[in-house]
């Protein structure tokens, strides 16, 4: 999966799940600099920052990172 959809599909969850940038950002003890960079795919996520944010999230990684999860692929 590419950074960016990687990036969109945080953002969903973290909205979903109704935290802000920064709520989630400081429950995972990272700055919200990092958040927001691999929310706009400018950074990629480390295996170990994507456990901690589907953690926090309350879901699981694959459901984060699985392209046919709730994504309907264009035909």
């Amino acid at each position: 999966m590419d950074r960016e959809r990687l990036g969109r599909r945080i953002k969903a969850f973290r909205k979903l799940k109704g935290y802000t940038q920064v709520g989630l950002a400081k429950q995972l003890d990272i700055p919200i600099i990092n958040l927001g960079d691999v929310e706009r795919g400018e950074r990629q996520a480390t295996t170990e920052l994507l456990d901690q944010i589907a953690g926090q999230l309350e879901i699981s990684r694959q459901e984060l990172t699985d392209d046919d999860q709730g994504e309907k692929k264009e035909e």
